[in-house]
């Protein structure tokens, strides 16, 4: 045995060369895994994509065998293969850089090939032998790149919010379970980072919670649009190639394949060519990532010390934080997702540019979209994922700490102010600071208030307004998972 892997030969419109014997794959996705050893990332990286364009392959073969343009026993086919696809099967097959050029060609050959050779297997075939069943002819009847793959990638990204989606809503309610928890207990806010009025933590959790909410009902808003799709524009959108019936034929056969409304661009010259979409679903998954950096800003800050920091609040301690310093425990879970907002960010930016470098009749850049775009949807659920479990759902509240800040701090004379008057308020402050003394005891000594008084008006109820201001969450049903 010598260790040379068997092949076969093939031959394209530029010649012929080796494929793997063994391959699912052919000579259109050899040539672009010599041309594109980019990032070494493949789209079998992206089981949603995969899935995405096994529905697509699936609904042109229904549409085709419906149009009376593709041989009954090949249309069978095809669906049977697509449906092993959407189960797992040959998903390694798909192997072709995420980042291509030719406007996502090379991922759609690589597609057809696999569901060739498959039903070549199934029909009793060696692979390759395409005079049986072509990817061309057969697999790709009726379709071109340009609308087979923004179709498939926008079906992907369907997939992708949905799953980000559940995510999110598990994660807003585990802020809102702490936020309960935490209702009784009061704080000092700050703005500016400087100390501010009394809240209670319940209050901060549960506008943590509300804040996520928001970007919930934004993602959500963003599916509909998702689920305009071009099928039947073929090269540019004129539909060369295929049946003029064919446009909504594949709509409905998609939409009855995966259960997810669809309509069909009322331009579909303008379909194929915008990538405004793109932009949208980008820009709102910056949105939410930049505000879930920023709760996870807080919890560093919350957590900071324990002993020379704000200490109001103790992370789980998942990992030692240290190769020097014994005992030193870091905020590594929300420190990760500080982290996967950063490249969400930088994604955005790359989707801005690839969107805007569109020119004529096609986008040629949507590898480089979906690939950020699909990563950062990844990369979101699975930071709400390990955020929730790995660190809110552990969090504990640090009461007796809170209790001092709250008792030592100047801030609670901004509730006396309706009753001693502004300027008399600010020179209590400042001796408050300088002395050290506590505000209840200046007021009082002071002849100002009596006793019960300060102590009805400085109320945990009263200092954090949260009877009248603090409303309940209630959280949206959770999408269905795909």
């Amino acid at each position: 045995m010598d260790g040379t892997i068997p092949t076969r030969i093939e031959s394209d419109s530029l010649g012929s060369m080796p494929v793997p014997a063994a391959a699912y794959w052919g000579i259109h996705t050899a040539r672009a895994l010599q041309n594109f050893p980019i990032t070494r990332r493949a789209i079998y990286n992206y089981p949603d994509l995969i899935r995405a364009l096994a529905r697509v392959k699936q609904a042109a073969a229904r549409a085709n065998l419906e149009l009376g343009v593709l041989d009954p026993r090949k249309a069978e086919l095809i669906d049977r293969v697509c449906e092993e696809i959407v189960g797992g099967a040959l998903h390694l097959e798909f192997c072709v850089g995420a980042i291509q050029g030719g406007a996502g060609t090379s991922t759609n050959m690589n597609t057809n090939e696999v569901i060739a050779n498959r039903c070549l297997e199934l029909m009793g075939h060696e692979k390759g032998q395409y005079e049986h069943f072509s990817p061309i002819d057969d697999v790709n009847r009726s379709q071109s790149t340009n609308d087979v793959y923004p179709t498939a990638i926008k079906l992907a990204m369907v997939f992708g919010i949905q799953r980000l989606l559940a995510e999110h809503r598990l994660l807003t309610a585990s802020f809102a379970a702490k936020g309960r928890e935490f209702a009784s207990i009061l704080k000092i806010g700050r703005t500016q980072l400087q100390d501010a009025v009394p809240m209670t933590l319940g209050q901060e959790f549960t506008g943590f919670a509300h804040t996520l909410m928001e970007d919930y009902d934004r993602l959500t808003e963003t599916i509909p649009w998702m689920n305009e799709i071009n099928m039947g524009a073929t090269a540019i959108g004129t539909g060369i190639t295929a049946d003029p019936r064919y446009a909504e034929a594949v709509r409905r056969h998609l939409v009855e394949v995966t259960g997810i409304e669809m309509e069909t661009a009322p331009d579909l010259i303008e379909a194929t060519a915008d990538a405004g979409i793109f932009m949208t679903l980008s820009g709102t998954l910056k949105r939410a990532a930049v505000k879930l950096s920023k709760i996870c800003n807080d919890l560093r800050l919350l957590s900071s010390g324990p002993q020379a920091g704000l200490g109001e609040i103790t992370l789980p301690p998942r990992q030692a934080g240290s190769s020097i310093m014994p005992g030193k425990v870091n905020p590594v879970i929300p420190e990760v997702v500080n982290q996967v907002a950063f490249a969400v960010i930088g994604a955005d930016a790359t989707v801005t540019a690839a969107a805007e470098a569109g020119q004529l009749q096609l986008n040629a850049f949507e590898p480089v979209i979906a690939n950020s775009i699909l990563q950062s949807l990844a990369w979101m659920t699975n930071a709400c994922y390990t955020l929730r479990v790995n660190c809110i759902d552990g969090i504990t509240a640090n009461t007796e700490r809170l209790a001092m800040q709250v008792e030592s701090s100047v801030g609670v004379v901004t509730a006396l102010t309706p009753y001693i008057g502004y300027a008399t308020a600010a020179s209590l402050a400042h001796t408050a600071l300088t002395s050290h003394a506590s505000i209840k005891d200046l007021v009082v000594d002071a002849g100002l208030m009596t006793p019960e008084k300060v102590a009805q008006v400085l109320s945990p109820e009263k200092l954090s307004g949260m009877v009248p201001l603090t409303g309940p969450l209630i959280l949206p049903d959770a999408p269905p998972r795909t």
